[in-house]
């Protein structure tokens, strides 16, 4: 395990001789202790950033940086074992979550190492023009250095979503994991230091928000931020960003709803519910937290949903056959009990769950919990929980059902299950969310782009539009004419 930081291609010591613990949330143990990185060593980092991408990386082809990136694949792949053991203990999730995580990670390094070889086919793209004595073509160039800002919930996966693209398009990187997830980044860097990445194209700085998130938001050398997280610190990132008028993508929070129409199979309903709001413990951006059931099925649809929540095995990531693992901190844990709290206290009407699991003593664990029927205007209804908590509420009409969906200041995801295909593309067209799925819930690819409306961000991830997030287009325009332009001198 790693216990520097990763800077111009060296691991080094944090400026200011700082550190701090990162701990299992399964055991509530130390795993290790971590660099705590400071603004010294963020302007570090900045300029290692910089001189590397004015001195190479960013005139290199795509190409170039495509074996780049697939020797980076390769050497995670070598890893993989390794990597998903330790995102267990670092994050806490099932181990089958973990490796099907670390093996989407080094597949969207590849994937964006295709993207890099066919950007070097659409550089010079010919446009033209209603006057025939100029000619112009179009280059789509890197944006230049990014900072780069990452969550807990998916730490090597979030990683890759923002680096590959920007190390695709030819930007350098200064990437700040989260201070309770920070290994697999480490071990990212590791894998950059075994292949001999160019020294300054991908730098690693661990440490705390204020110390490290903020500087890095704030300096003047970053062209490009692009962070996800909590919408309280997307505004402080996209406030730093405003005073250099900086290009910035956010991905923040979401409070998705999953609309159960009463012709659905229940036993896939119920199946796509689970997965939809207790994989990752909950601990997802686009959990689909908030159930609408039609009057017809609601009544069967949750005596099942119940019943099979509460058959969710609970433990350990590292033991066999769990399920749902503990919350990444104590901190996460008391706020998630704190919503279970206050929607007990506004009336909503406890189903399931909702306390620590009697089994385990240790550990940041809270049992799969459903409340019916809160309150519209309840916290627990409008406000993103980040945890194993489903809130469910019965509608009778279609358009009930999208007005319920679309009342919230969040708009990153949503899902509806019907049997019937005209209804299903009616609600998926009416939901005011910048991803939809029909008859399941959470998938996610590579290819699709990722991000939401309203508060739930700007820009999005993944896919081409990924790596538009570290590109800017140019036009040269060239003056062909045979005669002289002639404007001023006759």
């Amino acid at each position: 395990m790693r216990d520097q930081l990763y800077i111009n291609g060296q691991w080094v010591n944090p400026d200011l001789g700082g550190y701090f613990e990162t701990l299992d949330p399964a055991t509530e143990e130390v795993i290790q202790r971590v660099p705590a990185g400071s603004e010294e060593d963020i302007d570090h980092a900045v300029r290692a950033a910089r001189r590397a991408f004015d001195n190479g990386w960013g005139q290199s082809s795509g190409a170039e940086r495509a074996d780049w990136l697939e020797a980076l694949a390769t050497e995670l792949e070598g890893r993989q074992d390794a990597l998903a053991l330790l995102e267990v203990r670092d994050n806490g999730k099932p181990l089958p979550e973990a490796q099907w995580d670390i093996g989407d990670a080094i597949g969207c390094f590849r994937y964006y190492a295709e993207l890099a070889r066919e950007l070097d086919q659409q550089q010079n793209e010919p446009l033209a023009l209603p006057d025939e004595r100029f000619r112009c073509h179009i280059r789509r160039e890197p944006i230049g250095v990014a900072g780069q800002i990452i969550p807990w919930n998916y730490p090597l996966l979030m990683a890759s979503w923002k680096v590959a693209p920007a190390l695709a398009a030819g930007a350098t990187v200064v990437l700040k994991p989260s201070e309770l997830t920070p290994l697999t980044a480490l071990e990212l860097a590791a894998a950059a230091d075994t292949i001999g990445l160019p020294a300054g194209v991908l730098n690693i700085v661990t440490g705390l928000g204020a110390d490290a998130g903020s500087p890095l938001s704030q300096h003047p050398q970053v062209d490009k931020l692009a962070f996800t997280g909590s919408v309280p610190t997307g505004a402080k990132i996209m406030s730093a960003a405003a005073a250099d008028i900086k290009n910035i993508s956010l991905e923040l929070g979401g409070k998705s709803a999953f609309i159960v129409f009463d012709d659905a199979d229940i036993d896939a309903a119920v199946e796509w519910i689970l997965f939809g709001i207790f994989w990752n413990q909950g601990q997802v951006c686009s959990a689909t937290s908030r159930l609408l059931v039609q009057q017809g099925i609601a009544s069967k649809l949750l005596e099942r949903l119940v019943e099979a929540a509460r058959a969710i095995t609970i433990g350990s990531g590292l033991e066999q056959g769990v399920l749902l693992g503990p919350l990444v901190s104590k901190g996460q844990l008391e706020k998630v009990l704190g919503f279970v709290e206050q929607a007990t206290r506004s009336g909503a009407r406890l189903l399931t769950g909702g306390k620590r699991p009697a089994h385990l003593e240790r550990g940041y664990f809270i049992e799969p919990t459903i409340f019916d029927e809160p309150a519209e205007n309840s916290i627990i209804w409008r406000e993103e929980v980040f945890g194993p908590l489903l809130c469910v509420k019965r509608f009778n009409t279609e358009e009930d059902a999208i007005r319920m969906a679309n009342a919230s200041r969040f708009g990153l995801a949503g899902a509806v299950m019907s049997a019937d295909p005209q209804r299903a593309t009616r609600v998926a067209n009416g939901l005011r969310a910048g991803i939809v799925w029909v008859n399941c819930s959470q998938p996610t690819f590579n290819q699709a782009p990722w991000g939401g409306m309203k508060q739930s961000g700007i820009g999005r991830e993944l896919g081409r539009w990924g790596l538009d997030n570290y590109l800017e287009v140019k036009q040269v325009t060239e003056y062909i004419g045979t005669e002289p332009w002639g404007w001023y001198l006759k």
